[in-house]
């Protein structure tokens, strides 16, 4: 059955939900900015007991808020953001229970399967989450990497879920041309990942509603999990509630 996951998007330091698609350098569109620090959210997650969700830092300036959250609930959340071979280690030590990793994969636009090799070497494929966010391309959806600017030659298809999914507990794919819109999840995509996914796999990006989690179950047969973030009152969302999404898990 189809689970909400929580989410803390930290971005230069706040916790924040932005348009995805809009993340540069210079910064992002932006929709909601915390008055509370990361800390706070993990908290209220590890009270409710809301497991499989992630820490993601998007972009640098939010060590030290990724970190708080992490030791606020040691083993309870997920972390990805800038992760690769050489500090894997540190964030699972430092708490989290899986690292994610996306553009540490990719040299030259390529899949690299030598740092895949290296950065399990570290954490083990048990504790490594693959960051698969996509955008869509004429031939269906692309991987994107360095905060999904930049399209990659790898495809979202049978081939590279089925071989990835040798390697990884678990997926996490945001739909970066939905993503902090608000505006409902791909619905083709969620499809194509319930056919395809024999491993886990957490699908973010564009939902609205509490209807949207039992649209995803009903599009992927159970097997792919929500993150909502825009649309959560936590994060100034009016489009539905946090009690709402655990009354949700809580059916499940």
């Amino acid at each position: 059955m189809t689970l909400f996951r929580p989410c803390i998007d930290l971005h230069q330091g706040q916790v924040k939900q932005i348009v995805g698609g809009s993340l540069n350098d210079e910064g992002a569109d932006t929709n909601f900015v915390s008055q509370h620090d990361a800390a706070h959210y993990a908290q209220l997650y590890r009270q409710h007991q809301l497991n499989g969700g992630h820490v993601i830092a998007l972009g640098p300036g939010n060590q030290e808020q990724a970190l708080k959250a992490l030791q606020a609930w040691p083993g309870g959340l997920q972390f990805g953001g800038g992760v690769n071979a050489d500090n894997a280690a540190n964030y699972l030590d430092a708490g989290a229970s899986h690292v994610i990793v996306t553009s540490y994969l990719f040299e030259n636009n390529e899949f690299s399967w030598d740092r895949l090799e290296a950065i399990k070497a570290e954490t083990g494929a048990e504790r490594l989450i693959l960051d698969l966010s996509c955008r869509r391309t004429e031939q269906g959806w692309n991987i994107a990497t360095n905060r999904w600017q930049t399209v990659t030659n790898t495809a979202i298809d049978a081939t590279t879920l089925s071989e990835l999914s040798k390697h990884c507990s678990e997926f996490l794919i945001h739909a970066a041309d939905v993503e902090g819109l608000q505006a409902g999840i791909d619905e083709e995509l969620v499809q194509l990942l319930g056919n395809l996914c024999s491993i886990p796999v957490t699908y973010a990006g564009g939902a609205r509603t509490l209807e949207d989690l039992a649209l995803v179950d009903n599009l992927s047969q159970g097997k792919v999990d929500l993150t909502i973030g825009s649309a959560l009152d936590i994060f100034g969302g009016s489009g539905v509630t946090l009690s709402e999404c655990i009354e949700w898990n809580n059916r499940q």
